[in-house]
């Protein structure tokens, strides 16, 4: 699926009050674990490359990338939620998403699947320490024998980085 093209309608909303009866996930892994994004903010899907590092940012951001234009910020989840850098390779994946107002991409290990859910097959995250602050999680769907952390990636990457002092 590397270097595929996704272009989804512009009006996409996220996070769990916007949970369509049926709605589609891009589904994702990130060290060993899955998640999954509302596919409405999904923009399309890169192989890995060269990257612009900005100076004073946090050590998830791992650059920007121009993308016919648009200066797009580049997420490291694995960073994000454990602190640890991802030692990328070509095989890794850039996932460029709308959030809120905002174009963003997340790093990820490999891209794996897009599956459709029911409102009913969402479950809440138990309320546990997890590397994850719960206000991310949208919820749970069992897939097959195993679980999909389904992101809130406005709430977790909308916001415009504030600069240092």
């Amino acid at each position: 699926m590397m270097n595929s093209e996704i272009i989804a309608p512009q009006s996409a909303t996220i996070g769990s009050d916007s949970v369509r009866e049926h709605s589609k996930f891009l589904i994702f892994s990130v060290n060993y674990e899955e998640y999954g994004v509302d596919i409405m903010t999904v923009r399309e899907i890169k192989g890995w490359g060269d990257t612009t590092r900005l100076p004073n940012s946090p050590a998830y951001v791992r650059g920007v990338m121009n993308l016919r234009g648009v200066i797009v910020p580049i997420f490291d989840l694995r960073a994000r939620f454990t602190g640890i850098l991802t030692e990328t390779t070509p095989k890794h994946v850039m996932i460029v998403l709308m959030a809120g107002e905002r174009m963003v991409s997340i790093l990820a290990d490999t891209v794996s699947d897009i599956i459709t859910a029911n409102r009913e097959d969402m479950k809440c995250a138990p309320d546990t320490e997890t590397t994850i602050e719960q206000r991310y999680i949208t919820g749970l769907i069992a897939v097959d024998q195993r679980m999909v952390v389904v992101l809130d990636i406005e709430k977790l990457l909308g916001k415009p980085l504030t600069p240092k002092p």
